[in-house]
């Protein structure tokens, strides 16, 4: 496998985790009450944390051949 490919799906790791970030806090704003909103809450942090990232490395390594 290449390394623009290795990327590539690096990069859509990245995506998915982002957009999972968005669905749990729409999912513990909207739905969850108490603690479990709490726990929710931080996944959905931690997701967008490491989501953003895995972009931030992906976009400043540069193009790859």
């Amino acid at each position: 496998m290449s390394v623009s490919m290795l990327m590539m799906y690096i990069s859509f790791v990245g995506m998915i985790l982002l957009i999972l970030a968005i669905g749990l806090i729409v999912l513990s704003r909207s739905k969850l009450k108490g603690w479990l909103a709490g726990m929710v809450s931080f996944l959905a942090y931690i997701c967008l944390i490491t989501g953003g990232l895995i972009i931030l490395y992906v976009v400043l390594s540069g193009p790859t051949r």
